[in-house]
């Protein structure tokens, strides 16, 4: 069985979880004999064994280049030398036409393609190839927007993409719901495969931790509640820093870290000094590797207060590194993961109540941290990898009928 994927980020050049959830789903695919060849909108090294991992080029194009982090900025080194930068909607087209290309002399009974920047990739090539395409959905516009409309571009994308896909494969039911609610889908066309985690693919924290002043302020009776992901208005850390300012009023000794970028990143800091907590809020930026990890490691809970939140990965992170978790309501995790403290991103005051409760409990805390640990046991991708390859079977018996 082949199948041709199309993804916009893979490790260690993502800016978020879609590549972590992509590299990790190909790879327990890869166990069950499926062939797959994942094409990217740019060009580095990435050094995985289990599938051929091609860069979409134009004609003319010698290299594209990601711009460090950034989702939204690529560099085109042409033939000729000049050079040009890209947005993101223009790399789209530009990925389109480029895939769709590569398509021609390729072989391949499925395409799998992941958001909306590679479903117009996905529908040419079913009109050049006359495949099956399955689109999986991480995350519709209103969750980028907020619970707002958002681009009406995007959802036009979503939409026409949608309504011509073979199958959606949505991260969890209140993604199912919110593609059934933003573009009337109907729900037999969509099938919930749940995002996971794979233990092997995270190195143990080590004795010394990376943030030396917070380890300081831990041994002089601190607490530290940490919230890593993108600095973005889905993820709701205005609502989170409306409730530091509770708990640091109630508990003085608590320092927030918040760890990433993103366009809210100097909001985020004047709001932290508006409501008079700077001296509280810790803001890290993007980090990687040992520093990412001892994120976690320094950290007493983790919050994850998104706005909505299709899936979200790093409570299970977290969880693997002994961190309990208070995460939104609104979260596609807590459909597996049931360990953890929960409130409406919207309730401020709940959510103050929550982490200073928690804070001040450690007999809540061990409760937790058992059953987290028995929970995340059952956690693998190879469940949701199997399920994926039910569906290509399904389609590929269709096409011999």
């Amino acid at each position: 069985m082949k199948v041709l994927m199309l993804g916009w980020e893979l490790p260690p050049h993502n800016s978020g979880g879609l590549g972590v959830a992509c590299y990790q789903l190909c790879e327990a695919l890869s166990k069950t004999e499926v062939d797959l060849e994942f094409i990217l909108p740019y060009q580095a090294e990435h050094d995985i064994k289990f599938m051929r991992v091609l860069a979409a080029r134009p004609e003319g194009v010698l290299e594209i280049l990601k711009s460090g982090i950034a989702y939204d900025s690529y560099k085109y080194i042409y033939h000729d030398g000049h050079e040009e930068w890209k947005d993101i909607y223009s790399q789209a087209w530009h990925y389109e036409r480029a895939a769709a290309d590569m398509a021609k002399n390729m072989s391949f009974d499925i395409v799998h393609a992941h958001d909306w920047l590679t479903f117009r990739a996905a529908l040419r090539i079913k009109a050049l190839k006359k495949c099956p395409i399955i689109l999986h959905v991480h995350s519709v516009e209103s969750d980028r927007a907020g619970g707002h409309r958002g681009n009406p571009l995007v959802q036009e994308i979503e939409e026409m993409a949608m309504l011509q896909a073979d199958t959606i494969i949505a991260v969890s039911e209140l993604t199912k719901n919110a593609i059934i609610r933003d573009y009337g889908i109907p729900a037999d066309k969509i099938e919930v495969v749940h995002n996971n985690i794979d233990p092997d693919h995270y190195e143990s924290l080590d004795d010394y931790n990376a943030y030396r002043y917070l380890t300081q302020l831990k041994s002089q009776g601190y607490k530290v509640v940490s919230s890593i992901g993108r600095l973005t208005v889905q993820k709701g850390l205005t609502n989170l820093l409306y409730a530091a300012k509770e708990v640091i009023a109630h508990l003085p000794k608590t320092i927030f870290l918040i760890v990433g970028s993103g366009e809210q990143y100097h909001e985020l800091i004047a709001l932290s000094a508006d409501l008079g907590i700077g001296p509280n809020v810790v803001f890290s930026g993007f980090q990687r590797g040992k520093q990412w990890r001892d994120s976690f490691g320094i950290a007493d809970l983790f919050v994850m207060p998104s706005v909505s939140e299709p899936f979200g990965l790093t409570p299970l992170e977290a969880g693997f590194y002994g961190v309990p978790s208070l995460i939104s309501k609104q979260a596609g995790v807590s459909e597996v993961f049931h360990s953890c403290l929960k409130v409406d991103f919207w309730d401020i005051n709940e959510m103050a109540n929550k982490i200073v409760g928690f804070l001040e409990s450690p007999q809540l805390n061990e409760v937790i941290k058992n059953e987290m640990d028995n929970e995340l046991i059952n956690l693998g991708w190879q469940k949701s990898a199997s399920k994926i390859k039910d569906i290509y079977s399904r389609h590929l018996l269709r096409a011999t009928v």
